[in-house]
């Protein structure tokens, strides 16, 4: 369908059929970067996925589509380590923070990379769907802020809200469902 599209494409631009998938070489390689990553509960049960997304303008969408997890608001971030080792996580480490700044997307000073603009509200049905749109992460292995360079990262939900601003960690309680974040990560 694609290269029928392109041959369409092709013709209105008097250009010869033959012609149309070398016309247009960005519709092959510029298309953006997606990751999918699973999301595990510290007791293995699926928690559904984050859909990472390089968007034309540069920025990176973050789509959650959570299930499994407690009712209420709960933090997100970007741990430093491609770690999530039930029950509590810890090898995924703290923040992902290349800039060495301090916790807080309301921290005066500026905040971690991995902090994410908003917390996300699981409903009584275990279920959460939230989009974040950043421009301080990356797909791009070669960008210091990629959550995919040194080996990727981590996505975490934690039990409790982000208070926004208390360093390190926002006050957002332990860590209760986890996904690995690597160029291989399983899809």
């Amino acid at each position: 369908m694609r290269i029928t599209l392109l041959a369409v494409a092709a013709l209105a631009f008097n250009l010869p059929a033959h012609a149309a998938p070398h016309a247009f070489p960005h519709a092959y390689k510029d298309k953006p970067k997606e990751l999918v990553v699973h999301l595990k509960t510290s007791n293995g049960s699926d928690a559904g996925t984050a859909t990472f997304r390089e968007t034309m303008g540069g920025k990176l969408r973050i789509k959650l589509a959570l299930m499994n997890l407690p009712e209420g608001d709960h933090a997100v971030h970007i741990h430093q380590n491609p770690v999530c080792d039930a029950p509590d996580f810890k090898g995924a480490g703290g923040h992902f923070n290349p800039d060495k700044k301090q916790h807080g997307t309301k921290n005066p000073l500026g905040h971690h990379n991995g902090d994410l603009p908003e917390n996300i509200v699981v409903g009584m049905d275990g279920k959460a769907d939230a989009t974040f749109t950043v421009d301080y992460l990356s797909l791009k292995p070669d960008s210091p802020n990629s959550i995919l360079a040194n080996g990727g990262t981590a996505i975490m939900i934690h039990a409790k809200a982000d208070d926004m601003m208390t360093d390190p960690t926002g006050n957002a309680g332990n860590r209760i469902a986890c996904g690995v974040i690597t160029e291989s990560a399983p899809q």
